[in-house]
């Protein structure tokens, strides 16, 4: 089974240049945007059989995933 990357610059093509912006210039949305590609890289991992646990860890990975994102783009339309 083959995964798919999520970076936030191909979820949110449009708002590109403010991402580098907070992830330059805000430290809250740089941890939390590091955090977010940590979690997006594990699961890319999992899918491609790279690593295995259980089906219960990976849906709370993506669903850490989601809310990442979620605060990620609220961050994005406040600033």
């Amino acid at each position: 089974m083959f995964g798919e990357h999520h970076h936030l610059t191909q979820e949110f093509p449009e708002l590109k240049d403010k991402i580098h912006e907070l992830k330059t210039h805000n430290p809250a949305f740089a941890e939390l945007f590091d955090k977010y590609n940590a979690i997006d890289n594990e699961i890319y991992r999992i899918e491609e059989q790279i690593e295995t646990p259980s089906d219960e860890y990976t849906e709370n990975l993506k669903k850490q995933r989601l809310q990442l994102k979620d605060q990620l783009f609220q961050m994005l339309n406040q600033a």
